[in-house]
């Protein structure tokens, strides 16, 4: 049997946990023809509720369902490249006649898109290959707006858009999705200040576009049952206390959650029980198995920035990191040093801010941390 605590993505509804009313509430939002804006911190499964809706037989037979990923991309012409590709990557096995309408629209881009042997389109379009990304993206909810079938579009980690140069790419892309009829929309996001700031400010262009859900972790109980039904069905025994230990350390995120389990589960014999003691080896090597990726992150840091992260990771949760209290406890230089590096932290994702409360982003990092001797 495979391991049941899947860590790459979303492997169907045997594997996903709950989300009952959370998934009835998304699905009924999008077929009522509204969009939403999904908001949670990262790791808690907003992916993966996305994924588990669109796998939905009523939804996938009336529908098209796009997931587009833009947490990587650094300007418009990215944006539109990662669309096309999620458009293209949806519709190539659902035969030509999906297709073929698709080509036809992006007469821009008609020229890098090859076939495989069988006769398949690929998006063999490379990043910054786009020239002109207004009129691609124009073509891209052309054809939205004129495919035989309704169409989903998710775009997770939404907020990037606010790091790119254009600022007019928000009221560009609001636009768009105002005129799309046949398309509806979740734009998902794990920076809870900017996400609420785009939706809910009179100033910005999706002011009032949008029905806002945020995402809460899973209930403990629910998720203990979860747990422990997979362990059965694998043959063997979890207690309890496990997912209550871990729940509380984590902070109830399921994606750390889940990466220790998987471990747990692998190293728990068929017959055995999986008990409390289990937990800190697994997460030594967890944290042994990523110590070269961590060290490299760690040094690649300017200096100012990696003592400002040290600090947080001390803390744990911090605030008023420019206060003297804070910058005098823990030898920082002055207030300007550490709004400089904390800016340079929080677009690197090194660490997250929810009500003006910082910490470090990834807790295996800041295990990490605490494992060098370094906090």
């Amino acid at each position: 049997m495979k391991n049941p605590f899947v860590t790459n993505g979303y492997a169907g509804a045997e594997y996903f946990c709950d989300r009952v009313r959370e998934t009835t509430l998304l699905r009924d939002l999008l077929v009522n023809e509204n969009n939403v804006a999904l908001i949670s911190p990262r790791r808690l499964g907003k992916t993966d509720l996305i994924w588990h809706v669109f796998d939905d037989e009523r939804i996938r037979r009336t529908h098209y369902c796009f997931v587009v990923d833009i947490y990587a991309t650094k300007n418009l012409s990215d944006f539109v490249n990662m669309l096309g590709k999620a458009v293209m990557d949806e519709l190539r096995p659902r035969g030509k006649s999906a297709w073929e309408n698709f080509i036809a629209m992006v007469s821009s881009l008609r020229s890098e898109i090859s076939f495989d042997i069988n006769g398949s389109p690929t998006w063999s379009v490379g990043l910054g290959a786009i020239n002109n990304p207004a009129v691609t993206l124009d073509e891209i909810f052309t054809y939205l707006n004129q495919a035989d079938k309704p169409c989903l579009v998710a775009i997770d980690e939404f907020q990037q858009i606010t790091r790119y140069n254009d600022e007019t790419v928000e009221a560009t892309i609001r636009t768009y999705v105002q005129r799309c009829t046949n398309a509806h929309f979740i734009f998902s996001g794990s920076q809870r200040h900017i996400m609420n700031g785009m939706f809910t400010s009179p100033s910005r262009p999706f002011y009032q576009a949008v029905s806002i859900m945020n995402l809460q972790p899973l209930d403990l109980n629910v998720y203990t049952d979860f747990c422990i039904s997979k362990f059965k069905e694998g043959g063997k025994c979890l207690d309890p206390e496990v997912v209550s230990l871990l729940y509380r350390r984590f902070d109830a995120v399921t994606s750390y959650m889940h990466r220790i389990l998987n471990v747990l589960y692998s190293r728990t014999e068929v017959g055995g029980t999986c008990d409390a003691p289990m937990v800190d080896e697994a997460i030594d090597f967890i944290l042994r198995m990523s110590s070269d990726t961590y060290e490299s992150l760690y040094y690649q840091m300017p200096e100012k920035q990696r003592m400002l992260f040290l600090a947080i990771a001390r803390e744990g949760k911090a605030a008023s990191v420019t206060g003297g209290k804070f910058i005098n406890k823990h030898k920082l230089n002055s207030a300007s040093s550490v709004s400089s590096a904390l800016k340079g932290l929080l677009e690197k994702d090194f660490i997250t801010m929810d009500k003006n409360v910082y910490s470090v982003y990834d807790q295996f990092f800041s295990l990490w941390l605490a494992f060098k001797g370094l906090i």
